[in-house]
Formats: structure tokens, C-alpha cells, sequence
């Protein structure tokens, strides 16, 4: 491997040995050592480590008599239980990829899912959609009914190349992609992210949807460490998350949007009280709310995580704390993770020196191992030898980055059509996808409301906007979006507008389109 002062417009993580090769591993190994520390909390019950291993080996001796092994995959209605969580371990230690699916997704876009996972199983624990299993030709396990038999015989353990998940992202093209990490990628994640967290402290609640892989941080990386996660029932659970408790949190993860909303309530959170350290990801970080938190985060250390799922849970961060904020527009997102490599680069892959903003590109241990299916990877997952680096897999995340005199990596935004809303992923074009594929509906355009929640706001122009009620439209636009999409992916408001405007080079203006709009409307 080329070092970063031999090639100025890369800068590399640290090169560390990785010990396991698997989280499998890693609680396997805490049941044995100390088997009575508690591994999750939900509420007034809490399992043990010993426990945790126990109904993992029962849910996957369950799983392989149903037919599954090596190479599967196994769909995981993820609530936030013990139970899943030892589901989805004892899929993974069946040398199988579990697939988180969000019960809170409406039921096209689970199915359009599990279409694309092609599950040889799924598990649950507890209730589950009735009208799910019905359309799933496949075994499915309900934890919560599973006997409690001696412990079976473990079977042969993953390796670092076997695929640990499979998490389903935003399609550009309208279909879902499901991204394959392997076990090797998220182990050096979590040894990574472990040395940042550091150790003592009492875990991590877990709070956002197993769905995505903005959760997994709170998930698998206390579970590698042998600590505590708390499964916290709502994303704006603020009694549970931030109440008064004994030890404070070995770190709290959320995302920007997050915070801000905490910050609009007539008591916000006493971090400083709370937690050990605050990490947040998912969105650019304004120094401004860092400001706005004040003596709140006294004592806190404070991290900027950065990472496209494409690149296991994520490949940058930046220590720093409140009493020295950077003078840039936003917090930087740092340096790379262990075994990992940032570029910056310009259109034709060229690497470019401190200074020049360009596309960053990952390469390295974080990289995942592409999409389920191929689809869509040719055009981001590229060879790091195109870079004038070593042979082996990198990721165009299409985020633009500049490399900072310090050796610090600042975001700038995205190059393409993608946002980030509350923390998850949102693709201009699925959305579009599906908006235009309601009956009436010409052209449409999209912004995003920044807030204590941000929101997102759609522009719709009628094929006859003479003949079309704008009300009726937006209804059946809603109504159409809501049973296809998530929550975080549904437009709050809906405008139908007589025209979209476009400026000089051709682009939308969504600033005049809204002032058009909001003219017609008085």
C-alpha cells in the first residue's frame, strides 16, 4: 500500500490487526468469560451473555433444521428485543446473512424486500404482520415460542468472508439495494468504533430502526466490548433515554436532527448527565447545535461519525469537544477508520491535493461487498487501482469532500441526487419513481424542510392542471406514497402547482417554485 505522504490526496486510517473476525466471535467469547454480565435490557428484563449465546444456538439449530446454511439468508422482523438480537446472531453464526426488515415499513415495501433478499427463512419475535406470513413460502421461527432446551452443539462459526447482513438502502432506480457486509468489514468496524467509545459506563441505548444501519452502532458495538445494550421502545423516547440513571451511557449515538428536536422541548437532555461521550452521524454536523447544547455537553466527549452503508456503519470520524469548535461550515468528518483509505478525487478519478473539493472515494476494510444481485454496482463500487492505490475493492460515495491543511476531511454536500433526512438515505430518484407513477401527475419537484424534524416537501405539476383537483391529487399522491415507502421517505406536504420552475441552466428552483405556489394560494 502507497502511504499518504507519497500520495497527497489520500489519507489512510491506522493499520491495525484485527483479533476475531466475526461479533459472533467476539459475544461468544463474553458468554464464556463472564457469562453473568448483562448483554441487553429492555426495560425490567435484562439477559445475560450466557443467556444471549444460549437462545442464539437455540434459534440457529432451529434455523438449520429448517434447511438454512451457509450463504442464506434469513429475514429478521426487526423489533428491538433481546429475542432479534439473538436472532440475528444465531442466523450469522450459521455462516448465514440476516436481513433486518423495519415493521414499521408499509407491507409493498416489505415485499418488495424480501422479493429482492429472498429469504430461506424468517424470524420473529412475538407478533408479526398476519398478512406477511401468509405470502412468504418459507420456514418462520418465532423466537418467543422456542423451548428452552439444553444448549445445542455450535455450529461451525463464520468466516471474515462470509456476508454478516444485508441492510436495504434507497434505490436510485426505484427498487431497494441491499448491501452485503461482510463479517471481516464489521468486525474491524466495531474494533474501530470500540476504540473511540472507549470502555466503562453502561452500554448504549438502542433506539433507531434495526432497518437501517444507522441502529447497528448501538447494537453490535457495546455487544463486541461485552457491554449493555438498552432497548429504548421509541426513536423520541426522551424519559427512557435520557432519564436519571446510576451510570451514565458509554456513548449515545443519533443523528443531528435528532438533537434538535430534543433541543425545541421545555426540558432538554443534560448530556453531561447522561452519557460519556455523544456521537453523532447520519447528517452534516452544524457547529451551531454544538453551540446551542452549551454547558450541557460539559465533560462530554463529542464524535462525528461519517459513513455511507455502502461502507460498513462508517469510515470516518472526528474526535473533538466543545470548548474548541473548527471554523469550518460544518464539523469535519475526520480521518478514516482502521485498515481504511480516503481519496478525494475529481471525474476522472485523479486524486487531488489538500484544498481542491472532489468526489470521495473509500477504499479498504470498510468497503461492503457490493449489492445484492449486482445491481447498481458497476458505476460506484470501483477498483482502488483506478486511484494509484493496491488492488482491491473502493466505494464512490458520491459525497463531495475537501481535504483540510490539517489532514482532516470536510464534507461538502452531495454531487448528485441524494439528501440525508433525520439521519436516513433518501434517493431523489426512487422518490420520483413513484411519484410519477401516479396517475395524473406530470413532473414533480422536492425540498427538504429543515427543523426540529426535518421534513420533506413535494411539488407535483398536473398533465392538465385545468382539469385536475389539486386536492384530490395530493390525496391519491399521499395515499400512493404512504403505502409504498417509509415513514422517512414520505413527503410531509404536498403541493400541486401550475408549473415547475427551472433556471438558466436548465435546473429546478425549488425557492421560486414555492414562491409561485405560495402566490396562488392567496
Amino acid at each position: 500500500m502507497i502511504s499518504s505522504a507519497a500520495h497527497p490526496g489520500m489519507l489512510s486510517g491506522e493499520v491495525r490487526d484485527i483479533e476475531a473476525d466475526s461479533v459472533v466471535r467476539l459475544v461468544r467469547a463474553h458468554a464464556r468469560v463472564r457469562p453473568d454480565a448483562v448483554a441487553v435490557r429492555s426495560g425490567a428484563t435484562s439477559w445475560t451473555y450466557r443467556q444471549l449465546w444460549h437462545r442464539a444456538l437455540v434459534v440457529a439449530a432451529v434455523l438449520r433444521e429448517a434447511g438454512v446454511g451457509p450463504g442464506d439468508r434469513v429475514a429478521v422482523w426487526a423489533d428491538r428485543t433481546a429475542g432479534v438480537i439473538a436472532a440475528a446472531l444465531g442466523a450469522m453464526s450459521l455462516r448465514a446473512a440476516y436481513v433486518p426488515i423495519d415493521p414499521t415499513h408499509p407491507a409493498e415495501r416489505v415485499g418488495t424486500v424480501l422479493a429482492g433478499a429472498r429469504p430461506a427463512a424468517l424470524v420473529h419475535d412475538g407478533p408479526v404482520a398476519a398478512a406477511l406470513l401468509p405470502a412468504l413460502d418459507v420456514p418462520v421461527v418465532d423466537v418467543a415460542e422456542l423451548a428452552d432446551v439444553r444448549t445445542p452443539p455450535e455450529p461451525e462459526l463464520p468466516r471474515g468472508e462470509d456476508i454478516a447482513y444485508v441492510v436495504f438502502t434507497s434505490g436510485s432506480t426505484g427498487t431497494p439495494k441491499g448491501v452485503m457486509v461482510p463479517h471481516a468489514s464489521l468486525a474491524n468496524y466495531v474494533a474501530w468504533c470500540g476504540s473511540l467509545v472507549g470502555a466503562g459506563g453502561s452500554g448504549s441505548p438502542l433506539f433507531a430502526s434495526l432497518g437501517y444501519d444507522l441502529a447497528m452502532t448501538s447494537l453490535w458495538v457495546p455487544l463486541a466490548q461485552g457491554g449493555r445494550v438498552v432497548t429504548v421502545p421509541g426513536l423520541w423516547d426522551q424519559a427512557t433515554l435520557f432519564g436519571a440513571q446510576a451510570d451514565p451511557y458509554t456513548f449515545v449515538k443519533l443523528t443531528p436532527s435528532h438533537a434538535r428536536f430534543f433541543e425545541a422541548l421545555a426540558e432538554p437532555p443534560r448530556y453531561d448527565r447522561t452519557t460519556r461521550l455523544l456521537m453523532f452521524g447520519g447528517e452534516a454536523l452544524d457547529p451551531a447545535l454544538i453551540t446551542a447544547l452549551g454547558s450541557r455537553l460539559d465533560g462530554v466527549r463529542l464524535v462525528n461519525h461519517y459513513g455511507p452503508t455502502e461502507t460498513t456503519i462508517g469510515c470516518c470520524a472526528h474526535r473533538f469537544d466543545n470548548t474548541a469548535l473548527p471554523g469550518t461550515p460544518t464539523v469535519p468528518i475526520g480521518t478514516p477508520a482502521w485498515n481504511t483509505r480516503a481519496y478525494v478525487v475529481d471525474e476522472q478519478l485523479r486524486p487531488l491535493p489538500p484544498g481542491r473539493p472532489g468526489e470521495l472515494v473509500i477504499a479498504g476494510s470498510a468497503v461492503a461487498a457490493g449489492y445484492l444481485g449486482g445491481t447498481g454496482a458497476g458505476d460506484r463500487f470501483v477498483d482502488e487501482r483506478e486511484l494509484g492505490g493496491a488492488p482491491g475493492p473502493a466505494y464512490r460515495t458520491g459525497d463531495m469532500a475537501e481535504l483540510l491543511p490539517e489532514r482532516l476531511l470536510l464534507h461538502l454536500g452531495r454531487r448528485d441526487d441524494q439528501w440525508k433526512v433525520n439521519g436516513y438515505r433518501v434517493e431523489l430518484g426512487e422518490l420520483r419513481h413513484h411519484v410519477l407513477s401516479v396517475p395524473g401527475v406530470a413532473d414533480a419537484a422536492f425540498d427538504v424542510v429543515r427543523g426540529p424534524v426535518d421534513s420533506l416537501e413535494l411539488f407535483v405539476r398536473a398533465a392538465d392542471p385545468a382539469h385536475t383537483d389539486g386536492e384530490a391529487l395530493a390525496g391519491a399522491l399521499r395515499k400512493a406514497l404512504t403505502g409504498a415507502l417509509p415513514s422517512g421517505l414520505v413527503p410531509h406536504e404536498v403541493h400541486v402547482v401550475r408549473e415547475i420552475v427551472f433556471n438558466s441552466n436548465g435546473k429546478c428552483d425549488v425557492a421560486a417554485t414555492r414562491r409561485q405556489s405560495e402566490r396562488a394560494a392567496r
